[in-house]
């Protein structure tokens, strides 16, 4: 995505006027390119499985062809349209755009699931299309160890896709609508429409591959452990995107191998660092990856959580030594990612367990990754911010100056991330009462509310928990969950801008 703001950040710049009679403002002819180009390469995807449901000898080869030509057709037409142009947008179009594109191929993603012979409802194919793009991993399917081979690996393209997504707008789009102190890790490339092309275009194509590769090593790894070659990939492209979609009712423990956990804890990490790190550290600036803060203190927590589920599997007697920490650092690692594998009942380990994987629910991963949640940089720097304030009190004569990877943190950035953080936890809110009132007891609602909207997968309890899934929630539960999803995946204000009434009036 290709995206240059006009004046300073929080100003609504007024739409452009057409071109010409029939053509549509020049913002808005960018949009419609940019979502004709994506729906066209959505369109392309599907020939995946349709070429596997095809030797597979599944009938839904036709179902996945039909609606690739379809999404292609629709892709090019608006593309043709807008006549193909890329011109600077305004921040309002930005913010239209970027949550636009994640509904329109939701919609789309969601036509095989309908057509298909598991004869999905649109409510649960829309919220299984949801969960793929912004790589929640809630489902609504049972029955994947039988299901077709089609619709396994289209789940697993999804979450591909969306991982891919989220870190081009994590280093494109969201710096540049400074949201959530998202302005920090702005990209000099992606500042200036003079320096676009070039720039934008190397570090895009640099995370492709890098993204690609990773995949492509963890499906290796995979598949020498002793999965299936299909099963490796799709769980490959689920685990890189930190997704957690599988093959499996039972997710990986249902491959009860020990090497296929451990791997998937190393890919599940990587996963959720900065890609912009590996990027640097191909370039021979290793010593970014090993320095940055938020790294080091995204390790250090999993070490933390790691260490408290192990004592707690310990001292209740469940289980001990390799199996304990395995089940420990997997569980830990899965949650904390948002990822959502499971290998363990974590519900099974005790209140405080539960407590725990609540809270890791919040935490995400880094930002500039495939993670989700509230992610690591703003609780360091919230946790700066109240080293501050605490420091002024105690000696108000000392200067403290805040600072990030050896950056000044400005006050900018500290508003932000406190204005995020607030209106995260009010959303997470609003969800739980919404779902407490719709019948779901305590537990489910608070979990349901703080799986979808930190785009986790797995709540706690027995209808959501790792042991279960979404299948039994009714209607309503499903479209609130969906909305929550999106919400949290797009940062909160991308999305909760739009229902301002100034937004719309420019």
């Amino acid at each position: 995505m290709l995206l240059a703001a006009n004046g300073e950040a929080g100003h609504f710049a007024a739409d452009r006027v057409a071109d010409g009679p029939g053509q549509p403002p020049m913002g808005f002819r960018t949009i419609l390119t940019i979502t004709g180009v994506l729906l066209a390469t959505l369109g392309l995807a599907m020939l995946v499985p349709a070429m596997v449901d095809a030797v597979a000898g599944n009938d839904d080869w036709r179902v996945f062809f039909a609606c690739s030509m379809i999404t292609c057709l629709i892709g090019a037409g608006l593309w043709a349209s807008s006549s193909g142009h890329v011109e600077p947008l305004s921040l309002r179009q930005a913010f239209l755009m970027t949550t636009l594109i994640w509904v329109v191929m939701t919609l789309f993603s969601a036509i095989p699931f309908m057509w298909s012979d598991l004869h999905t409802s649109f409510t649960d194919a829309v919220f299984e299309s949801m969960s793929g793009f912004t790589t929640t991993g809630s489902t609504v399917f049972v029955g994947l160890d039988t299901m077709p081979p089609g619709i396994l690996i289209w789940r697993g393209i999804l979450q591909w896709l969306g991982g891919l997504g989220m870190v081009v707008m994590s280093i494109a789009v969201l710096p540049m609508l400074s949201v959530g102190g998202m302005q920090m890790f702005k990209a000099e490339a992606f500042e200036t429409p003079d320096k676009i092309l070039p720039r934008a275009a190397n570090i895009a194509g640099g995370m492709v591959a890098i993204y690609s590769l990773l995949t492509l090593a963890c499906a290796l790894l995979y598949w020498m452990a002793g999965m299936s070659l299909f099963d490796a990939v799709v769980h490959a492209m689920t685990t890189l995107a930190t997704g957690g979609y599988s093959t499996r009712d039972s997710s990986l423990g249902a491959y009860e191998s020990h090497a296929i956990e451990y791997i998937a804890v190393v890919f599940m990490i990587l996963g959720a660092t900065p890609f912009a790190l590996f990027l640097a550290a191909v370039g021979g600036q290793a010593w970014r990856l090993i320095k940055d803060s938020q790294v080091r203190a995204f390790l250090g927590l999993i070490a933390l959580g790691t260490a408290i589920a192990f004592w707690l599997q310990t001292s209740a007697n469940l289980h001990h030594g390799e199996e304990a920490f395995r089940h420990a650092i997997f569980s830990v690692v899965s949650v904390m990612t948002g990822t959502g594998f499971g290998n363990a009942d974590y519900n099974a380990w005790g209140p405080a367990a539960v407590t725990l994987f609540f809270i890791l629910t919040f935490m995400g991963g880094c930002t500039g990754s495939t993670s989700c949640g509230i992610k690591i940089f703003r609780f360091q720097v919230l946790a700066k911010d109240l080293v501050q304030h605490i420091s002024r009190v105690l000696m108000p004569s000392r200067v403290y100056v805040k600072r990030f990877n050896g950056m000044p943190l400005t006050d900018d950035v500290s508003r932000s991330v406190q204005s995020f953080v607030f209106l995260y936890v009010v959303c997470f809110l609003i969800e739980a009462v919404l779902l407490g009132l719709a019948g779901l007891d305590p537990v489910t609602a608070l979990s349901g509310a703080a799986t979808t909207i930190s785009n986790v997968g797995p709540g706690l309890g027995p209808i959501i928990g790792p042991a279960g899934n979404f299948s039994s929630l009714n209607d309503f539960v499903k479209w609130v969950m969906t909305v929550s999803m999106l919400v949290g995946r797009l940062e909160v204000l991308v999305v909760l801008v739009l229902l301002s009434p100034r937004f719309w009036r420019g």
